[in-house]
Order: C-alpha cells, then structure tokens, then sequence
C-alpha cells in the first residue's frame, strides 16, 4: 500500500469528496514547481511517459490524458500536466457561469473504487475561462506548447433546449482560439435535458453551427469530437457514428458517467447514501469498452476515439487500446490511485506496446 493509498483511505474517505478535491488540487497548483522540475529531469534521464500518439493532426507525449471534470475552470493545467498526463481536458464550460446543483454533490463508493456525481457544470462561464486562458498563453509568451489542451462544451442550465444551439456557438467563439481539440458535451446526466440532444435530429445541427462557428474564429483547423453516454442503445451509439462521419467530427469521446447502478459491491445504504448523478470508475469499464469497441467498428480507421470510463490499470489501458481506442482519459483512477497514477500507466503502456512490437 503506498503512502496516497493510506491516506485516502484513512482520511479523505472520511472527508467530504468534493472538498478533498478542492484540498487536492490547491496542493497540486501549489507543487507545481516541483513536479515540473521532476518531469523535466525524468525527460532529460529518458524516463518520461514515453509512447508518443499522433491523432487529429496534433502530438500526444503519452495516451493517457485527464478526462474534463477536474479542472473545470481552466485553473490548473501544467500543473496537472506535469504529473505526467499526455493531454489535459478542462470544463464542462458552459457560456454562462453557474453554480451547479446544490450540495452535497459528489461522493464515492470506495468498495467499486467509484465515484458519484451531479456537479451540474459549475464553472465560471465562457468568458472568464477564455479570459484566463488567454493569460496562460501570454505567460507561455504566446505560443502553445505543453501537451494537448482540450476544452470540453456544454448547455447552460437555464438555456431552453430551443436555444442550446446558440448557447454552444457563444462558448464555441470564446474558446476554440484556445484549444487543441474542442469537445462537445451532450451526455452529462445532471443538466436536465442535455441528453435529449444526443439524439441525431438534434444532435446534427448543433454539431454543424459549433463546426462553423470554430472555423469562424480559428485561422487553423482546431479538431471537433462529440462525447456520448454510455446508456445509449447500441443502435444509438452506431447512429452517432454514422453521424459523425456524415458531418466530418474528428473523433468520439467514449464514454461519459452512467445513470445505471448495475453490478455494484457497495452495501445497498452506500449506493443510496450517494444519491443521484453519474457513475464513474470501475463499474463502467464493461459498458465503455463495448461502446468503444461498437464506434470503431462503424467509424472505420480514420476518426479519433478517446476511450474513456473505467480504466484503472495498464491492462484496463491496453484491453481500452485493443477495443479500438487511440487516446485514453482518467478522472476516478487519478482520484483513487493518486498523483503518479498517470505517469506509471503511461509508462506501462508504452512499455507494454514496444515490447509487443518487437
């Protein structure tokens, strides 16, 4: 057991999850300065991630990123960067800011090393996001450098649904300028309604304005992808496929939270205590690989998939890999497996892939 498993499990399981979180990340921005410094000395040993990924036009140092819902605001990301994640996601940024949903709004089920939420896309809103990370660039002297941004879309909570077009484009004009790769987020279970535009009719004209709108303001082509839940029937998630190849999407983002509680070990009290939300970690795995593994299917070679939900260990990465994955994210693994989770199943991956290839 090492010394963050201890302490998870001895002390931030008894502290409220989301202010552990809030806790944790102070202390990652705050050791910033020494994690760039190991990082840095690890790539000039030749010790880095290793494992590098070419997708979407861009260059990944390692296929593991962070999946958005950690830095929602944009706040943290070479420092989260520096613990050896090969991409960086931020958001849900919506266009205006909100709040959420009330709390007590995130919590964990330390038996399936899951976690629970209904964050309900707290965030500062477009504009302020945009604003800081064009402070971050200025800092960077103007360029982008670093791993892969990508800044993660979604409706604004009291945007009808007749309006979520609109609302899209504004955070669409405000941040591609920032962005690597831009996602869409229409599968989150805590914004009423937003799953409803995961529904072709709907989800092609949404896609087809944030296309325009990011080439509007952006004098290169700045990668689009979709995110989809895992609920989706299989015919669905094929249906999206079909879809993102007819608008031209860069990639899917396989998969978001799931509403379901099916296969869990957590006493009956426990899943009830945690309440409504979205599941993550483990007890998604199955779901999210059998997704993954439908989309490439359909897709084809081309489009990019972002394999995400589930994934704990190298095997759970390579097994993601082999479904039809190019790019993998974590958020659960980072939170139960602490900050060298990233690093080590870099390592393992590109370890077990040069071994394979040789």
């Amino acid at each position: 057991m090492t010394l963050y498993h201890r302490l998870f499990d001895r002390v931030l399981v008894r502290t409220d999850a989301e202010r552990a979180h809030e806790l944790a990340f102070t202390a990652i921005r705050r050791a910033r300065p020494v994690t760039h410094a190991l990082q840095a000395g690890a790539e000039r040993l030749g010790r880095s991630a290793g494992g590098e990924v070419e997708a979407m036009g861009l260059v990944f140092p390692a296929v593991l990123g962070l999946a958005a819902g950690f830095d929602k605001n944009a706040v943290g990301i070479d420092a989260l960067a520096s613990l050896g994640f090969g991409s960086v996601e931020i958001g849900t940024v919506t266009a205006q800011p909100q709040p959420g949903n009330p709390r007590p709004r995130l919590a964990r089920l330390p038996a399936d090393r899951a976690i629970v939420n209904r964050m309900g896309f707290n965030n500062d809103g477009a504009v302020a996001v945009a604003r800081r990370l064009a402070e971050r660039r200025l800092d960077r002297t103007g360029r982008r450098s670093g791993v892969p941004l990508g800044v993660n879309i979604g409706k604004t909570k009291v945007v009808p649904e007749d309006e979520a077009v609109a609302d899209y484009e504004t955070s669409a004009g405000l941040l591609t300028p920032y962005a690597d790769y831009l996602v869409v987020n229409v599968s989150s279970p805590n914004t009423p309604g937003l799953r409803h535009l995961q529904a072709v009719e709907r989800l092609e004209p949404l896609l087809r304005a944030v296309r325009r709108r990011a080439d509007d303001v952006s004098s290169v082509h700045v990668p689009l992808l979709v995110k989809i839940a895992p609920d989706l029937a299989d015919d669905d998630v094929l249906a999206v496929a079909d879809l993102a190849r007819a608008v031209g999407l860069d990639g899917v983002v396989a998969t978001n939270t799931t509403i379901a509680r099916d296969g869990l070990v957590s006493p009956d009290g426990a899943v009830e205590a945690a309440g409504g939300g979205g599941l993550s970690g483990p007890p998604l795995r199955a779901r999210a690989q059998e997704v993954t593994r439908l989309l490439r299917h359909r897709l084809g070679p081309e489009p990019t998939i972002i394999g995400v939900g589930g994934i704990a260990t190298v095997d759970d990465a390579l097994a993601r890999l082999d479904a039809g994955a190019d790019l993998l994210q974590g958020y659960t693994g980072f939170v139960y497996e602490g900050p060298g989770w990233a690093r080590r199943i870099n390592r393992g991956v590109a370890r077990a892939r040069g071994e394979a290839a040789a």
